[in-house]
């Protein structure tokens, strides 16, 4: 079978993938919240194919993100934060049980800042701000080859809300045997786990 042949399929799956995702996020912003000035609405970049405009309203508590995003791009920031840690949004935004949707789930309230996880992002995306501010753009500036790679939230996380511990190949631990090369009546434990109690 052509590759070219799955294309089509494919395209379809990630459209419709797209408009699902693009329906359930931000029904809290776009059914219940004013919407923003339009001047606010004009200077915001065109949604991505296959997606409608929301226009949601100007953040209001930025303090580590530029003060002049408007709310559709702070959205789309703090979606790429989600699906780096492999959260939703209540994992850092606390729920304000005076304010009610219509389903009788409190809503969001995006500026308050009592949730530590909350703070905790902020001081990990200064962090992630100054490791490609002033190490990263220097190590390309040496490497051609880095294409302007970025360290981003999914670089340590990788969809987990705490980063795993990376267990290097048994074939990389310094000092270990090459694999397949224990003694007879020796078994070679597992990567980052203690040797069988006999």
């Amino acid at each position: 079978m052509k590759f070219t042949s799955l294309l089509p399929p494919a395209a379809a799956v990630a459209l419709m993938a797209a408009a699902v995702l693009a329906t359930t996020t931000g029904v809290q912003a776009t059914q219940d919240q004013p919407q923003a000035s339009a001047p606010a609405a004009q200077t915001a970049p065109a949604p991505p194919a296959g997606r409608p405009m929301r226009n949601l309203p100007a953040p209001t508590n930025l303090q580590v993100l530029p003060k002049n995003l408007t709310g559709d791009q702070v959205h789309e920031i703090m979606e790429g934060f989600a699906g780096s840690l492999g959260v939703h949004c209540d994992f850092c935004h606390a729920a304000d049980p005076k304010n009610l949707m219509p389903n009788g789930h409190p809503r969001l309230n995006f500026a308050d800042d009592s949730k530590d996880d909350k703070k905790i992002a902020r001081i990990m995306i200064a962090m992630t701000q100054q490791i490609n501010a002033d190490y990263i753009s220097k190590a390309s500036a040496l490497d051609p080859d880095a294409m302007g790679m970025k360290v981003t939230c999914g670089t340590c996380h990788r969809g987990h809300e705490m980063p795993e511990d990376f267990v290097p190949p048994q074939e990389h631990v310094p000092g270990a045997p090459p694999a397949g090369s224990a003694p007879a009546g020796h078994e070679v434990p597992a990567p980052g786990m203690p040797p069988a109690s006999k």
